[in-house]
């Protein structure tokens, strides 16, 4: 457990350090599901985070833009440090790849297993509709056997999204298919979870979710977590998070914590060579 600690101090101080440096950029308003939209008069880009929580929104990144997730987990035993990179390949298309480059359990560590699917939005919300999307993900298994699921995975789900005034919901439902390490076929599980958000006051927000997956297998038995976090928004494009879920049964630690950051670095469709004026003579720097 003292491990966990000190890596979580580690990573809390590594964001408060981030949010010094970066607190003198303007933020004219709130990363709130929603207005996870291009602002049609400034063009900027918004981040759309999926993290803290396990459920994903069924909002998108506009079409361009490249967003990355990045976070930690600490608690008694199981330590990670987790990974998401997004682009909006398309409109109403996110293509996915997922990595999990450090990952501790039961005093094994390594690297853990990788990721790569999309998530398409069939359609908005308008009025009392919410939005639609579904997410497809295939797990790699780049981990050793101890760490990882040792075998192919797919995971499918439904994600709904409907905002009532500054309170936002996410539900999902879905279901995932395990391959078997040393035999033939795939173990199914089923994944539900409803998580909500609300801005608290000026840039800071509240998330808190209540998740779980059914039963694999006789090793593998049912799970359901409680979270609670907290969000801070230091632009509409950068956003840190941190807090703790809860095990409420299952083969998981008591207590988990973790911090991570979303961050939407460029709308690639956007990028364009530098415009020089005529009348200024470059000179080339010498290595």
């Amino acid at each position: 457990m003292r491990i966990a600690v000190r890596i979580a101090l580690v990573g809390l101080s590594l964001f408060a350090t981030v949010a010094k440096l970066c607190g003198q950029v303007p933020d004219t308003r709130p990363s709130t599901p929603q207005n996870q939209q291009r602002d049609p008069i400034t063009d900027e880009i918004t981040a759309v985070p999926n993290r803290p929580t396990f459920a994903s929104t069924a909002e998108m990144v506009q079409p361009g833009v490249f967003e990355v997730e990045y976070g930690f987990e600490a608690a008694k035993g199981h330590q990670n440090i987790n990974g998401l990179l997004k682009w909006g390949a398309v409109k109403n298309l996110e293509l996915w790849f997922l990595n999990n480059p450090v990952e501790r359990d039961a005093g094994t560590a390594g690297l853990g297993d990788s990721g790569a699917g999309f998530k398409y939005k069939l359609f908005p919300q308008k009025n009392a509709r919410p939005t639609l999307a579904v997410l497809y993900v295939a797990t790699l298994p780049t981990a050793r056997p101890e760490l990882g699921v040792g075998a192919m995975a797919h995971l499918a789900q439904a994600l709904v999204s409907k905002d009532f005034g500054k309170h936002h919901f996410d539900v999902n439902e879905g279901v995932q298919f395990v391959g078997r390490p040393r035999s033939s076929g795939f173990d199914r599980t089923y994944f539900t979870a409803l998580s909500y958000f609300r801005p608290v006051r000026g840039k800071w927000g509240y998330t808190g979710e209540i998740a779980g997956f059914s039963r694999l297998n006789a090793t593998a038995t049912a799970t359901m977590t409680l979270l609670n976090a907290a969000t801070y928004s230091l632009s509409p494009r950068l956003v840190l998070d941190g807090g703790a879920y809860v095990a409420a049964y299952g083969q998981l630690p008591r207590v988990t914590v973790f911090a991570g950051i979303t961050y939407s670095i460029a709308n690639l469709y956007h990028l364009r060579p530098s415009q020089r004026p005529s009348n200024v003579n470059i000179t080339p720097r010498a290595n």
